[in-house]
């Protein structure tokens, strides 16, 4: 699915999802709900809304990317990973298709119209669906969800959407079709411009945009064990106010994830696509909702005799890695371990490096490896990007269960190592540390 065997421009594999959708006989037709596009934020903001249109009765179909450790985690129905066996069947019917029609068709493409075709089957009319990485090229895109939001813009895959905000913005914002009801996190003053141009050419938009239409406030209410103070979060949309609405996932950005969530419910509901959450049922399902990788603690994790904590973070940017970065180093303040915490990096070959790391004291260990991924950076290119003034000892290693013992023996008993860099790392990783995809 990487590989382009007819030597097929980008574009019109792209276009190809179109007409596959079309020979699998347009299963996504009927399908109402939102598109979540931007840089950083788009899953956890999908975990909360699935969460949210759960709380109004309603099955919701969801379609996170990238998954973690097994594509089947990219279909799920009120949350729920299908089954391999459901994956294995209509990922069948799907492929029949393309060979019959001798479609080159891109991953994201093939994932995308899979899932269109098991909530096909499932009698599934409500989805949730997040961007791969761009807005109107993202195979996401021809689901027609009319329900538009925009998370947050940040510089990354620069080759692939440009190297400014504004141009990054652009490409996503470019989803936005007349009609939709937009939903917008947000954004720097740059990005904010770019966004407003590019809603100006389009008609009959309900916008919604973060300190205006929406507002939230966050409180703190004790302590949430190994995820540090529990938090209450406020959220005021011009539709309804949401009072005591707990944020389970961990740091401050997810306050915001949260209402940029809430509010595009809101607008589902204002579409009459789903009745009001009850108010209960909203906070339950909410104090609920979890999000594998994104600040996950593994605090008994086991690599052969070695015993400590493991956090898995996502965070593939600066941007990312700087947002969690107050949430790593009280982990390690929480640590009460003798030695610093040792980290595990992988990264993609396109990825700012020295900027990634920058957030985090440069005297803690540093394992650099590589995932399975073929965009994948190799070790010796990793470090030839580190920055000069880094002090801390920098090993390599292979691969990923490699990485992982290395910092093993680093930490030491009890130690805590921090996973991040990559998606397809952290998957990998939690793969070694015996955990099921969730």
């Amino acid at each position: 699915m990487h590989e382009n065997p007819h030597g097929l421009p980008r574009e019109v594999r792209q276009a190809n999802v179109s007409r596959l959708l079309e020979a699998l006989g347009r299963p996504e037709r009927g399908l109402r709900g939102m598109l979540v596009v931007g840089t950083n934020g788009k899953g956890s903001t999908c975990a909360f809304a699935v969460s949210a249109v759960a709380a109004a009765g309603a099955r919701v179909g969801s379609l996170p990317s990238p998954h973690l450790q097994e594509p089947r985690e990219r279909i799920r129905i009120d949350g729920v990973p299908v089954t391999r066996a459901e994956y294995t069947a209509v990922f069948a019917e799907v492929w029949r298709v393309i060979e019959q029609h001798g479609l080159s068709v891109l991953a994201q493409g093939i994932f995308t119209t899979t899932a269109a075709v098991h909530f096909r089957r499932a009698g599934v009319r409500l989805a949730v669906a997040e961007a791969s990485i761009g807005g109107s090229r993202a195979a996401a895109a021809e689901l027609g969800l009319d329900v538009k939001v925009l998370t947050g813009i940040g510089l990354d895959h620069t080759r692939l959407l440009g190297s400014s905000l504004a141009q990054i913005t652009q490409a996503k914002i470019e989803a936005v079709r007349d009609g939709d009801h937009v939903v917008l996190g947000r954004l720097a003053p740059e990005a904010a411009t770019s966004a407003e141009r590019v809603l100006k050419t389009r008609t009959g938009l309900s916008v919604w945009r973060m300190d205006h239409e929406i507002h939230y406030t966050a409180r703190a209410v004790g302590r949430d064990g190994n995820h540090g103070p529990a938090t209450l979060v406020d959220v005021t949309t011009p539709r309804a106010v949401h009072h005591d609405l707990p944020c389970p996932l961990p740091g401050p950005h997810q306050h915001h994830n949260l209402a940029v969530a809430i509010a595009a419910v809101d607008a589902m509901a204002e579409r009459g696509y789903i009745r009001e959450p009850d108010g209960e049922q909203l906070r339950a399902r909410l104090a609920a909702t979890s999000w594998p990788g994104r600040l996950e603690l593994v605090p008994h994790a086991r690599l052969g005799n070695w015993t400590g904590r493991v956090l898995l973070e996502g965070a593939t940017n600066p941007q990312g890695v700087a947002t969690v970065a107050p949430e790593i180093l009280r982990h390690a303040r929480d640590d009460g371990h003798s030695g610093p915490p040792v980290l595990v990096f992988a990264a993609m070959d396109d990825k700012d490096v020295s900027g990634m790391l920058t957030p985090l004291p440069s005297n803690w260990p540093l394992v650099l490896t590589r995932t399975d991924s073929h965009q994948a950076a190799d070790p010796t290119t990793l470090h030839s990007r580190l920055s000069p003034a880094r002090q801390g000892p920098c090993l390599t290693a292979a691969d990923t269960p490699a990485a992982l013992h290395r910092a093993a023996e680093l930490a030491g008993p009890g130690g805590l190592i921090v996973v991040f860099g990559s998606l397809r790392l952290v998957g990998e990783s939690r793969t070694a540390l015996a955990l099921q995809p969730v």
